[in-house]
C-alpha cells in the first residue's frame, strides 16, 4: 500500500512539474524575428571585434617574444 502511494505521489509530482513548467512558459515574452536578428548581428560583431583584438595582441606578443629570443641567442 505504501509503495502504491509513493508511486502515485511521484507521478503527481511529475505531472505538477510539467503543468507548472507549461504555465511559466506561457508567461514568457518571446522576442520578435527582427529583434532576434538584430541581437544575433550584435553578438556576431562583438565576437569578431574581440577575435581581432586577440589576434592583433597575440601577433604583437609573438613578435616581441621572437625579437627577445633572437636578441638573447645572438642570431
Amino acid at each position: 500500500m505504501a509503495v502504491v502511494k509513493e508511486k502515485e505521489q511521484s507521478e503527481n509530482a511529475i505531472v505538477r512539474l510539467f503543468r507548472e513548467t507549461r504555465s511559466e512558459l506561457r508567461k514568457v515574452v518571446w522576442p520578435s524575428r527582427e529583434e532576434t536578428f538584430r541581437l544575433t548581428v550584435v553578438v556576431v560583431l562583438i565576437s569578431v571585434v574581440i577575435g581581432l583584438i586577440l589576434f592583433v595582441s597575440d601577433s604583437i606578443f609573438l613578435s616581441l617574444y621572437t625579437l627577445l629570443v633572437n636578441t638573447v641567442s645572438g642570431t
